[in-house]
């Protein structure tokens, strides 16, 4: 942390669990949230599907806007201020690399010109045909929602062009259809910035290798020289030894560390 002049975030859904999100990458915690989807016997793949909104809206938007509500509602952990500190306290700042979709970086204080969201963000639409290249707030769309049937009681969104439903703008499993360019912008601010950097420190938290969009990004930068910090409470392994592993959840590394770096007086 003291010889980094450039910290760079790459964070996937693990560090969510301590702000209270489900797992939704096991049967059982996806399940438990979605009663009416394991009835179903819906896996997360079967849901996070975007021909679902063509044959089963409602079905769609009960999933997606139970998210985003709770998304809305749910406050990130102290571990993301802890990160903000570390970045704004670096010579070239700090950039975030995530896999997640849930705006809680932006929520924690990191501004947009931080953030890579790899995989869209469920806080921005599109429309599902997609009849122009655009995208638009989802602001002013409130779900209401049945949780126990998994269903949308109200309209779902519209796309302002074509009237057509609207989805949210998320990768999602055998997606054509996904509208990319915000996230290539956000590619390009990342790409932009990095090479400023002459010593970058990779924080890895909670990347797990089930869908290893994050765990890959971390690698090329670690075989491109950069030191890596890895924090995972179940898949920890690291593919070099001049890196560190943390096996513990993300609230409580990041406050271990926050810890040391303080008793040592090693903050820039």
């Amino acid at each position: 942390m003291a010889q980094a002049d450039a910290i760079v975030i790459a964070a996937g859904a693990g560090i969510g669990v301590d702000s209270g999100m489900p797992d939704f990458r096991s049967e059982n915690g996806f399940w438990k949230t979605y009663p009416a989807l394991a009835q179903g016997r819906k896996s997360f793949q079967d849901i996070a599907a975007p021909q679902n909104f063509d044959t089963k809206p409602a079905l769609a938007w009960g999933f997606y806007g139970h998210r985003l509500n709770m998304y809305r509602e749910l406050q990130p952990h102290a571990g993301f201020s802890i990160l903000k500190k570390w970045c704004d306290a670096a010579t070239h700042g700090g950039f975030v690399y995530t896999s997640n979709v849930d705006g809680h970086f932006q929520k924690a204080g990191f501004s947009e010109n931080q953030v890579f969201e790899c995989h869209g963000s469920i806080h921005r639409l599109q429309c599902q045909r997609p009849c122009k290249d655009m995208l638009w707030s989802a602001e002013d769309f409130k779900p209401e929602v049945d949780v126990q049937q998994c269903l949308l009681l109200n309209s779902p969104p519209q796309c302002p062009h074509c009237a057509g439903i609207a989805r949210p703008n998320i990768l999602m499993f055998n997606d054509g259809s996904w509208n990319s360019s915000h996230s290539r912008a956000q590619r390009d601010h990342l790409q932009d910035w990095i090479v400023k950097a002459q010593a970058p420190l990779v924080i890895e938290v909670g990347a797990g290798t089930a869908v290893p969009a994050v765990r890959s990004f971390s690698h090329r930068l670690l075989e491109a020289g950069c030191q890596l910090i890895r924090i995972n409470l179940n898949e920890s392994n690291m593919e070099s030894g001049d890196s560190i592993e943390i096996a513990l959840p993300a609230r409580q590394a990041l406050e271990a560390i926050d810890a040391v770096i303080r008793n040592n007086g090693h903050m820039r």
